[in-house]
């Protein structure tokens, strides 16, 4: 009779056969590597010769080595390579350096990680397609948000900010900096030094009913977040909406989503005019114009808008959307659209604290990039197979929320305990079926007189000004030009 232990598993045996014993965490995790990579396309992806890596074993190691839990990240590697030759899902070297691993990431993760994200896609697309649509629109939320590095030459080269990497003199051998005197001086240059500190900026697209990442942009600490979004336009679906905050405001970054065909919901403050009675087209209440003197300067075509103001019960929001039908889209229904952004907040608290990456470990900047790629990858890859589970167990469309702790418990127990047999509701799909939100009874915790709680005053509204009867006219010379030319607005 084989020993159990008290929580009702079997106690680690030595596996009979590659891939472990049926019952056996390492069997659960092959089926989910299995499911995740079933629909790779390898052709064209071709390895040297004396490489003992295959393309779906190297992406296997890649996940692992994102899910581990352990601290460092050779530690995670060396988890992941012991792993992934029992997953069968490849040939793998039985010796490697963790450093020929990350040689091999850097080279091929910019191909890996686009096709990886097609096939993410395209399950979302299938498996979850009876929650694809809300209100008629695919809604992506998009946001900015930034990654600490350890403070090293590399990292300090390529994510430092512009300003601190120009003109960085070296100081001579034997020489230290001066010392300031004042307290002041000392107090001023450690603000400076912080400030300076090397951060990576992360840009993402969420899925925001299915709380799943769609795709994302990185890069140095003064990256901008409307040129990141405006390079990942082309990868959303044709009947996308894409929901943001104030920092995703101008005419060429909402000229570029409307060319697309795609349609907005962002939030607008004081730093915004807009402009009524431009007489473009029939305008209703709600419709303004956003034309800068730039765009005008240049002759360009005003954007048709409209405005709606949404009261929270503590202050007034003003969105500016593309799509001008109220019935399409009512305000009501835009103020929900713009209360569901909210979740991409939440999908980057979970990525820092929850899955741990506030700050990364990688000392080179161009390890660094590929941590934080296969880290959204493996927690993608997560929560996709989790929902699969969740889909499978209560039935499509299913709306809940996953519980991003509980998957990433089951997962690290998984990986930490591959030889043994779980009990009864102990298993990577029960407790995947199982890692759901519960909602619980939210306490007041507002603490009066906190010394540091902030008050931040209400964003002010944008400027509204009615038309100029020159600007109507430049309107309408622009108009007349562009229908002799067979364009249309």
């Amino acid at each position: 009779m084989s020993h159990r232990d008290k929580t009702g598993r079997t106690a680690s045996q030595p596996p009979t056969q590659a891939t472990g014993t049926p019952g056996s965490y390492a069997g659960q995790l092959r089926s989910a590597m299995v499911g995740l990579l079933a629909e790779f396309d390898t052709s064209g992806i071709v390895f040297r010769r004396d490489c003992g890596w295959s393309v779906r074993a190297l992406i296997a190691a890649a996940l692992i080595w994102a899910w581990s839990g352990k601290v460092s990240l050779q530690d995670r590697f060396a988890q992941a390579r012991r792993l992934v030759g029992r997953l069968d899902v490849g040939s793998s070297p039985t010796k490697v350096s963790y450093q020929a691993f990350l040689k091999l990431l850097v080279r091929w993760t910019p191909t890996l990680s686009s096709r990886l994200k097609s096939v993410y896609r395209n399950r979302m697309r299938r498996d979850f397609a009876g929650s694809f649509h809300t209100f008629g629109f695919s809604l992506f939320g998009g946001d900015g948000s930034k990654l600490q590095l350890p403070r090293t030459r590399s990292n300090e080269g390529r994510y430092s900010p512009r300003k601190s990497r120009k003109n960085k003199r070296k100081r001579g051998r034997g020489r230290s900096a001066r010392r300031p005197q004042s307290q002041a001086a000392r107090q001023q240059r450690s603000r400076d030094k912080k400030g300076d500190s090397p951060q990576m900026a992360l840009t993402l697209l969420f899925h925001l009913e299915w709380r799943l990442p769609w795709d994302w942009r990185t890069g140095p600490y003064d990256s901008s977040e409307r040129g990141h979004l405006g390079e990942m336009i082309a990868d959303l679906p044709d009947d996308a909406l894409v929901v943001a905050d104030c920092g995703f405001v101008g005419y060429d970054f909402w000229s570029e989503l409307l060319a697309s065909g795609r349609q907005f919901v962002i939030r607008v403050g004081g730093n915004v005019r807009l402009l009524r009675k431009l007489g473009r087209v029939r305008e209703s209440r709600g419709t303004v114009y956003l034309w800068p003197d730039k765009a005008r300067e240049r002759k360009r075509e005003p954007l048709v808008l409209r405005l709606v103001e949404v009261h929270d019960g503590r202050q007034s929001w003003f969105l500016v959307t593309s799509v001008r039908d109220t019935n399409r889209l009512s305000d009501r229904q835009i103020a929900e659209i713009y209360r569901r952004r909210w979740r991409i907040e939440l999908s980057f608290r979970h990525l820092k604290q929850t899955f741990g990456r506030a700050k990364l470990r990688s000392h080179k900047a161009e390890h660094a990039a590929i941590e934080a790629e296969w880290s959204l990858l493996g927690l993608w890859g997560m929560l996709l197979h989790a929902r699969g589970q969740l889909e499978s167990t209560t039935g499509p469309p299913w709306r809940g929320q996953v519980s991003i702790a509980k998957v990433l418990r089951a997962f690290r127990q998984a990986l930490d305990e591959p030889d043994s047999r779980p009990g009864r509701g102990e298993s990577l799909p029960e407790r995947l079926a199982q890692a759901i939100v519960t909602p619980r009874h939210k306490h007041d915790r507002t603490s009066r007189g906190y010394p540091r709680k902030k008050y931040e005053p209400d964003a002010q509204p944008p400027r509204v000004t009615l038309a100029t009867p020159k600007e109507i006219q430049l309107a309408k010379q622009i108009a007349a030009q562009r229908s002799e030319k067979g364009l249309t607005a």
